[in-house]
């Protein structure tokens, strides 16, 4: 049921996606603008659909990482897949200092694992397993796509608004105000674009992490090296940067962006005192 559910989340979220991006390519350049902005959303979509997983990794700088560089993480990696019923996923490497990771791909068949070199450094065995046993269970509920997904609209949204801005400080792209390119229906675009963005990422995130915390503590026998590496995790957000794109944040275990003092009502991600209250309720039960 749940695969059925995400299923029909991908097809929203590519629909919302090209109803957007044609409602925007009407504001910024009239009737032309809109066929522009309509073959724009068909080669996004394709794109966001079979190549998830390049875009996802190019957006956070991370590069491949080889069994001989880590075989203890290639290790644990297997023996959690084992444990899943999964296919070994490929492991990735962001050049982060700040301790964090993401799963990303279209299916389990075609799933990656990102970690920061911060993470590495940080968290001992058990912690280590959990967060890869919570990224693991991105990959077994087959969400990895529609975070993807989410990261990608976000980033369309923004782009858009900014679009939209330059637009009406140098006069339009050329629709008159009869086809709707005026400056005025620019507006809504500009103001709402980046919380229409933030809202798409908040909607897909909050949700799900729950879900992966649970799954992933069965996928690693335990909740208290998740529960205790969430904390350490938190703790060194908050203090130390990651330089990474914005509509990525969500895809991560948690907000690469708290050391930019992300307010939490925004907040992509739910509270990690309650992550950690959860995963604790579990492990007594």
């Amino acid at each position: 049921m749940s695969g059925i559910g995400n299923q029909l989340k991908t097809v929203l979220l590519m629909s919302l996606l090209t109803v957007l991006v044609i409602l925007a390519g009407g504001a910024l350049g009239g009737r032309g603008g809109m066929q522009m902005a309509f073959l724009f959303a068909m080669v996004m979509n394709f794109g966001s659909y079979w190549f998830s997983d390049k875009m996802a990794l190019a957006m956070t700088k991370a590069v491949p990482l080889s069994r001989e560089q880590s075989p203890e993480l290639y290790e644990t990696v297997e023996n959690l897949a084992d444990n899943a019923g999964l296919p070994m996923p490929r492991l990735y490497m962001t050049p982060s200092p700040q301790p964090n990771a993401f799963a990303t791909g279209r299916n389990p068949n075609h799933a990656a694992i990102a970690v920061t070199q911060g993470l590495m450094q940080i968290l001992n065995r058990e912690e280590l397993e959990g967060v890869l046993a919570h990224e693991m269970a991105h990959i077994k509920n087959r969400d990895i796509l529609i975070s993807t997904l989410a990261a990608v609209m976000a980033g369309v949204l923004t782009m858009l608004a900014n679009w939209a801005q330059w637009a009406l400080m140098f006069g339009g792209l050329g629709g008159d105000d009869d086809e709707g390119g005026s400056g005025l229906a620019m507006l809504p675009m500009i103001i709402l674009g980046p919380l229409a963005a933030m809202l798409v990422q908040m909607g897909i995130s909050r949700s799900r992490e729950y879900l992966a915390d649970s799954t992933g503590s069965e996928i690693a026998g335990n909740s208290y090296g998740l529960a205790n590496a969430l904390q350490k995790l938190e703790r060194s957000s908050q203090v130390i940067p990651m330089n990474v794109n914005p509509s990525a944040s969500h895809m991560f275990i948690v907000n690469p962006l708290k050391a930019k003092r992300v307010a939490n009502l925004f907040s992509t991600h739910p509270p990690i005192e309650e992550r950690v209250k959860r995963l604790y309720d579990m492990e007594r039960r």
